[in-house]
C-alpha cells in the first residue's frame, strides 16, 4: 500500500521526468556584424547594447558582436541581412543610397553642419520617413542612428593643401560605391576602394597615398603611425545605423522591440558622447605624435564636392526639395 510519502515522491519523480522531456525554449541567435575596430567607441557601444538586451530579456536572445569585419566582409553585410544570413549590422547611408538613390543626399559631403544637426535630421520627420522607406524597400529595420565621426583627410607624406587641386593625383583609400567615388573626386583625389584591414600596410608600403576617416578611427587603427599629415577637410559628418533584418524584427513581440530600442538609444548616447569628447582631444594627440595638422579652404572643397555630385548625375536622383529641408532644419 502506498503511503502519502510514497505518493509524494512518485509525483515529484513524474514531474521531473516531464520537465526533462520538454526542452527549454531555445535562445534566438542574434549576431551583429560591424567593420568597426574592437577598441572603437562603436564596438564598445554594441557591447553595451548586447549587455542590456541579455539583462532585460534573459534567456531570449544569444547576442554576439563581431568587430573588424570578422563575420562578414565590409560591404557584404546588407546583402546578408536581406538574404536572412545575418540579424544586425551597422549600416551606412551609402549602402542605403545604392538601393534608394533618392536619399543619396544623406550620404553627400558637407550635408550636415555638425553632430547636433545630424541628430535633428535622423531623430525628426526626415529620419522617420527615411527609416520607413528603408524598411519597406530594403527589408531592413533601422532602430537607432549613431555618430561615427567627422571624416578628415590623412596623408602619408605632408604637402601644402589649400584646395582640391592640391590633392590631384593622390590615391586615397575610400570605401567602394558611386557616392564615395563622387565624394573622393570632389576632394580632388583618386578614390581607391580598400578594406580597412588592408589600409595600414598599404600606407606603409606606398600602395596608397592616404586615407580618410574620423580622427578617432584613424587613432584606433594606428594609421597615424604611417602618415605625416592630417588635413581637416571635415568633408563628411557621418551617421551609421543599428539595422536589423526586418523578418527578425517582425518576429519580436512589441515588448521585445521596446527593449531593443531602449538599449539602442542608450548605446548611441554612450557612443556619441564618448566620440565627441575624444574628437576635442584628437588634434593635440596627433600633433604630439609628430603629425602636421592643417586646415584648408573649406569653401573650395564644398564647391568642388557639390559640382562633382552634379557631374556624376547623382544629385539629379535625389528627392526634390530634400536637400533644402535638411539645410533648413535648425
Amino acid at each position: 500500500m502506498l503511503t502519502r510519502r510514497s505518493l509524494t515522491l512518485l509525483a515529484a519523480a513524474a514531474a521531473s521526468c516531464l520537465m526533462m522531456a520538454v526542452p527549454a525554449a531555445a535562445q534566438t541567435q542574434f549576431r551583429i556584424s560591424t567593420a568597426s575596430a574592437e577598441a572603437d567607441w562603436l564596438t564598445k557601444a554594441l557591447a553595451k547594447f548586447k549587455e542590456g538586451i541579455e539583462k532585460d530579456l534573459p534567456g531570449q536572445f544569444a547576442v554576439s558582436v563581431h568587430p573588424n569585419a570578422s563575420l562578414f566582409r565590409q560591404g557584404t553585410e546588407v546583402p546578408a541581412l536581406q538574404r536572412g544570413n545575418l540579424e544586425m549590422s551597422t549600416m551606412t547611408t551609402f549602402e542605403v543610397e545604392q538601393q534608394l538613390p533618392e536619399y543619396g543626399v544623406l550620404s553627400s559631403g558637407y550635408v550636415f553642419r555638425d553632430h547636433d544637426h545630424l541628430r535633428k535630421i535622423f531623430d525628426g520627420p526626415i529620419g522617420k520617413d527615411y527609416a520607413e522607406a528603408v524598411a519597406k524597400t530594403m527589408g531592413i529595420q533601422i532602430i537607432e542612428t549613431v555618430y561615427l565621426g567627422t571624416r578628415q583627410t590623412n596623408l602619408a607624406k605632408a604637402r601644402d593643401v589649400k584646395t582640391p587641386a592640391d590633392l590631384a593625383g593622390l590615391k586615397l583609400r575610400m570605401p567602394p560605391g558611386p557616392g564615395w567615388v563622387a565624394l573622393g573626386k570632389g576632394l580632388g583625389v583618386t578614390p581607391t576602394p580598400m578594406g580597412i584591414p588592408e589600409v595600414y600596410l598599404a600606407l606603409k608600403n606606398g600602395a596608397i597615398d592616404g586615407q580618410e576617416n574620423p580622427l578617432s578611427l584613424t587613432k584606433v587603427n594606428n594609421f597615424h603611425e604611417v602618415t605625416q599629415q592630417i588635413v581637416l577637410t571635415a568633408h563628411l559628418i557621418q551617421p551609421v545605423f543599428f539595422a536589423i533584418a526586418k523578418p527578425v524584427w517582425d518576429k519580436m513581440t512589441p515588448a521585445q522591440q521596446e527593449v531593443f530600442r531602449k538599449h539602442a538609444k542608450e548605446a548611441a548616447t554612450f557612443n556619441d558622447t564618448s566620440r565627441l569628447a575624444e574628437e576635442k582631444e584628437m588634434v593635440a594627440f596627433f600633433e604630439k605624435a609628430g603629425l602636421k595638422v592643417t586646415t584648408p579652404d573649406l569653401a573650395a572643397f564644398q564647391a568642388s564636392v557639390k559640382k562633382q555630385y552634379e557631374e556624376a548625375g547623382l544629385s539629379q536622383k535625389w528627392a526634390p526639395g530634400l536637400a533644402d529641408k535638411i539645410a533648413a532644419t535648425r
